[in-house]
């Protein structure tokens, strides 16, 4: 099991950065890392099973999504390489918000996966790095 974990300081409360993120099919938060959304299916941003596909590369599912304890679980079903299906296996993303106690938030982004090599390591903490600044900010 491959395994990668990013946290920031988000300097907004956690109601503003979840009502940023909550939503699966919105990220127009993250324009220095996502040009593109496309909401697959029918289904609202904010119910298991939505789906969407980012940059036309990154096919994901809403796993879970929890209102009150600012978490959202994901997977990712296709990517490029290092990520594609061919070579990572039951990748799951859990995105958590956390109150620091002083008006900002901590984020912590985390995912898991099955491959044969660790290839993937670097270039999901980066992409995780890169949205993590990107929401941070969008409150500047």
């Amino acid at each position: 099991m491959h395994t990668t974990n990013q946290a920031k300081v988000i300097h907004a409360s956690v109601d503003q950065v979840w009502n940023r993120i909550h939503d699966f099919h919105r990220l127009d938060w993250a324009p220095n890392v996502i040009e593109k959304v496309d909401k697959i299916g029918n289904l609202a941003g904010n119910v298991p099973g939505a789906k969407r596909l980012l940059n036309g590369a990154f096919a994901e599912t809403l796993l879970s999504l929890d209102e009150v304890n600012h978490q959202f679980k994901y997977s990712l079903d296709e990517g490029p390489s290092p990520i594609s299906s061919h070579e990572v296996s039951n990748y799951i993303g859990t995105v958590q918000l956390n109150e620091t106690g002083d008006g900002e938030t901590e984020i912590v982004w985390t995912s898991s996966w099955e491959a044969k090599s660790d290839d993937a390591v670097e270039f999901c903490h980066g992409i995780y790095v890169a949205l993590m600044g990107d929401l941070d900010n969008s409150f500047h």
